[in-house]
């Protein structure tokens, strides 16, 4: 098993930029690659209007905690939009500095996978994207986990289907292996443009790898 207690060149970034976890960086690249959140001036992926956030551009973070991806963002829809957002676990309270107070967020602690959050995350929609960091408690055996990351990816893949707005976006942890190639291919069919993309702040031995899926398609086509 790799020590990843030791802080590496990420961690020690995230600490900086107040950030409580180095997976922030995994969906900053993201972003500046595939464009998934607009600011003034430039809409989303697919979009030039420039006018996604004064329309309300609205985002669902699935497995949130600690709160990275949460805390990124708020702090680039800078006030606009809304962001929902959910998991087990409280989300870390250390550097939001009140943003996690605010009117256009809201984080319900729950399974994602459990009918009633299911319901209540759909209501705050529909979505202009979603994204998902979710993953399992580790057990060791790479065909476990793989198997239970996949189950959760099914689970962020399906919130997408039911929530995301046509010509939304959709970003999905998922661990290599298994029939994680059957997943890429579903999302193909949801989305004008999908691809597996593995992050530079990904660490070298994971094997975990994101999907990415780019012009939510109309339902029933």
């Amino acid at each position: 098993m790799a020590n990843y207690e030791k802080p590496d060149t990420w961690s020690i970034k995230a600490q900086r930029e107040a950030y409580p976890a180095r997976s922030v960086y995994k969906l900053k690249e993201m972003d500046e690659k595939f464009r998934l959140i607009p600011f003034k001036g430039r809409g989303m992926a697919g979009d030039n209007s420039g006018s996604a956030l004064a329309g309300g551009f609205r985002v669902l973070d699935l497995g949130a905690a600690p709160g990275s991806w949460s805390l990124y963002v708020l702090r680039r829809l800078a006030g606009a939009g809304f962001l929902a957002a959910a998991d087990l676990s409280p989300l870390s309270r250390q550097y939001d500095q009140g943003l996690f107070d605010g009117g256009n967020f809201s984080f319900i602690r729950g399974d994602i996978t459990s009918p009633e959050l299911r319901e209540a995350l759909l209501e705050l929609g529909p979505y202009n994207l979603v994204i998902s960091d979710a993953a399992p408690a580790t057990t060791g055996s790479r065909t476990v986990d793989t198997l239970r990351s996949l189950e959760l990816a099914e689970t962020a893949l399906a919130y997408g289907e039911a929530a995301l707005k046509r010509g939304g976006a959709l970003v999905i942890k998922v661990f290599q292996g298994g029939d994680s190639g059957a997943l890429l291919k579903r999302v193909r069919g949801l989305f004008e443009s999908a691809r597996a993309f593995k992050p530079a702040a990904c660490r070298r031995e994971s094997f975990e790898t994101y999907y990415v899926g780019l012009g939510r398609l109309p339902k029933g086509g």
